[in-house]
């Protein structure tokens, strides 16, 4: 692969941890994929990429939708030539409720979005990947549901945490042989815009009663992490200084997931 650009595909890459690791792999000279639903916001994150001498390709879709998945990844690979990189980040927190009062749509969505989504993520890409003779994909998890099970009502989401990396440790298995790579990121508090997707409900009857006394993330006295992070973590595991590691989740959380 040597004297080309590796290409990278980042869903969920409008905002957050997706657009901050989008721009730091872009600094590093891959070409990018920004993938998400809202094109106003992957349209500003490929302008940052531009601006700053790089190259992205805007691909709205939809992560949980098989043909509108086929098709941005075809329309990446066409337009790139080849795939180097995954970064499955999209997701969302969804309904956060009582197991009694969570509703199976509800439970759906989150599943669809979460766990279908990153199914169909990597379903679509590794072709591509064994086909280029390797690569490395992360999957941006979560501290919950791998190290805390303190978030009120969070059910449906930290089953789809906790299996995406059962998927993971599956995955490096599986495609060691074709020189793919699969870690996994568990972050804790970040500041992000994930938030706009949560809605919580009696959280008075899940909540555990405990008080952290001076927050709840210890390196940072408190306060939550940034996007940036994690992309840099992202940006270590997908690059030749991770060549060794795989199958591994890293938690991104200032020991929050301890404190928990």
């Amino acid at each position: 692969m040597s004297g080309r650009s590796s290409v990278a595909l980042v869903t969920g890459a409008g905002s957050g941890i997706g657009r901050a690791t989008a721009l730091a792999l872009a600094a590093d000279g891959m070409k990018v994929g920004v993938l998400g639903r809202t094109r106003s916001k992957l349209e500003k994150c490929a302008s940052q990429i531009a601006a700053a001498g790089g190259k992205a390709l805007v691909l709205e879709a939809d992560i949980a939708d098989e043909l509108e998945m086929r098709n941005a990844v075809k329309t990446l690979v066409r337009e790139f030539d080849h795939l180097d990189v995954v970064v499955a980040n999209a997701g969302i927190n969804g309904v956060w409720a009582p197991i009694d009062d969570l509703k199976p749509f509800e439970w759906d969505k989150t599943i669809a979005v979460n766990l279908r989504g990153t199914f169909l993520t990597l379903h679509m890409t590794v072709p591509y990947l064994k086909e280029n003779g390797g690569g490395s994909i992360v999957v941006v998890s979560s501290i919950n549901g791998t190290r805390t099970f303190t978030t009120p009502g969070a059910t449906a989401y930290t089953a789809t945490k906790a299996a995406q990396v059962a998927i993971v440790q599956q995955l490096a298995l599986e495609l060691a042989k074709h020189h793919i790579r699969v870690n996994a990121v568990c972050p804790g508090e970040i500041e992000t815009e994930i938030e706009e997707n949560t809605s919580l409900r009696h959280e008075e009857e899940t909540a555990i009663a405990v008080e952290w006394p001076d927050g709840q993330v210890p390196i940072t006295g408190g306060k939550p992490g940034r996007s940036e992070d994690v992309a840099e973590v992202i940006r270590f595991l997908v690059s030749d200084n991770a060549r060794h590691v795989t199958g591994s989740p890293i938690w991104i959380d200032g020991g929050q997931g301890l404190l928990r």
